[in-house]
């Protein structure tokens, strides 16, 4: 039976120019080069420069994802970010996006699904794609995540960097089996019950006078994050009718080496089939997967016709992970 698919034609990635070493945290905190890298495979993170926003990240991904998939913006008739440090309240990082990328007037909104929130912006892309309301979709994630930082807090400051990742999402006609290109199975979750495990302690309700900053408790989200984030990737395979043989390519959130390595393990993949990217970038939320994924692509090692195989686990709790055909 034939069907509508929503395939990734395009992908792209931008890092701003500053680089901050974990040398360079050595200076703000008792820490080391080596007790970074032993915890979590971080190496050095992308840093903002004054005056760069979210949206100006977004905009540098989107336009390569765009080049990647020949297309152009006024092709463009949705776009979608996933974004935990947006411009302002509002208007959207995405509307913003649109206004700066200069597209025709169409839909456009934030996904928050904080490091999860790229798997939720596909997903959300693809019920759009797939039943032909749309058909030249911009799904980002972008992140300033040194703005929420404590830079007293050794545990968490040395996690997380700046960029984005775009992909271009376009409709394909399948036969309905595993075999066609495009998303193929997703899952999709929360406990909010968790939430005090991982979040941001200011805002519109807690201190309206101050930008908040990200409180983890990381022993916690590591117990949590390798068995519910494999738990979402074997049934977004399941979900595919495939089997974990199949993957090709396996693109999880560049939270930190140790989770990656876990995952991996859990769901016996290699890990030469993982896509890390953690010790470049370290932790861009929701934009490390499209990030790594723009690196795999670049590099020659994703192809078309791969099976690349996603997963998140963030604030929320959040997690998810789709299988998708290249």
């Amino acid at each position: 039976m034939r069907m509508l698919r929503s395939a990734v034609t395009g992908v792209g990635g931008y890092l701003p120019e500053t680089i901050v070493t974990n040398d360079d945290f050595t200076k703000m905190v008792d820490t080391s080069d080596a007790w970074i890298i032993e915890r979590t495979g971080i190496r050095q993170r992308h840093k903002v420069a004054p005056g760069q926003r979210t949206s100006d990240l977004a905009v540098e991904a989107a336009r390569v994802a765009l080049a990647a998939a020949g297309r152009t913006p006024e092709d463009v008739d949705m776009v979608i970010v996933a974004t935990t440090t947006p411009d302002m309240p509002f208007p959207s990082t995405a509307s913003i996006v649109q206004q700066k990328l200069g597209t025709r007037p169409c839909a456009a909104f934030d996904v928050q699904a904080v490091c999860s929130g790229f798997v939720y912006a596909l997903t959300v892309a693809d019920g759009f794609v797939a039943r032909g309301i749309a058909r030249c979709v911009l799904v980002i994630g972008a992140e300033a995540m040194s703005q929420l930082l404590d830079y007293t807090d050794r545990g968490t400051c040395i996690l997380f960097g700046d960029g984005a990742g775009a992909v271009v999402l376009e409709p394909v006609e399948g036969e309905g089996t595993s075999a066609d290109r495009g998303i193929l199975g997703f899952d999709l979750q929360c406990d909010g019950s968790k939430m005090d495990l991982l979040y941001v302690d200011g805002g519109v309700f807690e201190d309206s006078n101050r930008i908040g900053k990200i409180r983890m408790q990381g022993n916690q989200v590591f117990k949590h994050a390798v068995h519910k984030i494999s738990e979402a990737a074997e049934n977004a395979v399941i979900k595919s009718n495939l089997s974990m043989a199949d993957v090709d390519w396996f693109i999880p959130h560049q939270a930190n080496q140790r989770i990656l390595n876990g995952v991996a393990d859990k769901l016996g993949l290699d890990r030469d089939k993982v896509i890390s990217t953690v010790a470049m970038h370290a932790n861009t939320s929701a934009a490390s997967i499209p990030l790594a994924w723009y690196i795999g692509v670049q590099d020659g090692r994703v192809k078309p016709g791969d099976l690349v195989l996603i997963e998140a686990l963030g604030g929320g709790l959040t997690w998810g992970a789709a299988a998708i055909r290249l």
